[in-house]
């Protein structure tokens, strides 16, 4: 794999815009801070549970025990998208004569600027993309912002 690659996903998406990468681990180390403020970290031990609930927040701050990539063997599992790319040899599926395919039109239900960002990265490539993606997670944008429901990401 292309190290360059590491943060951009098979359909298009730029893993540094999933809130796990930022927004959530600055939000459970606020919460955190917080109850560890008002002594939950001492007595919070004593309610059922909360051994759990202190372990999964502290990982939650941490943004390396999030999800690593779906080239790291992160995101959905069953993901027929990542499958597709790999099985046609391309680094990312935009490049593929088919884009965009009907697995992508469905993941773009939930993910509104994912075929405009795949029409990005072939006009100016994907170093820029990456480059503008990277000015684009300083803003602190995250694609939750955006996401539509009802969505799917294929399994077919």
């Amino acid at each position: 794999m292309n190290d360059k690659l590491k943060d951009v996903t098979h359909c298009g998406l730029y893993c540094g815009l999933c809130g796990s990468r930022g927004r959530i681990p600055n939000q459970a180390q606020s919460l955190r801070e917080s109850m560890a403020e008002e002594g939950y970290d001492v007595w919070g031990k004593e309610t059922p549970g909360f051994t759990e609930f202190w372990t999964f927040l502290t990982d939650l701050c941490d943004p390396e025990k999030g999800c690593s990539g779906c080239r790291q063997g992160g995101g959905p599992p069953f993901c027929s998208i990542r499958k597709c790319c790999q099985n046609r040899g391309h680094d990312v599926c935009v490049f593929c004569d088919e884009y965009p395919c009907h697995r992508i039109s469905a993941l773009a239900k939930g993910y509104p600027t994912l075929i405009a960002d795949g029409k990005r990265i072939k006009e100016i490539g994907i170093d820029a993309w990456i480059e503008e993606q990277k000015k684009r997670v300083k803003t602190g944008f995250v694609y939750a912002d955006i996401r539509c429901y009802p969505y799917s990401v294929p399994t077919d």
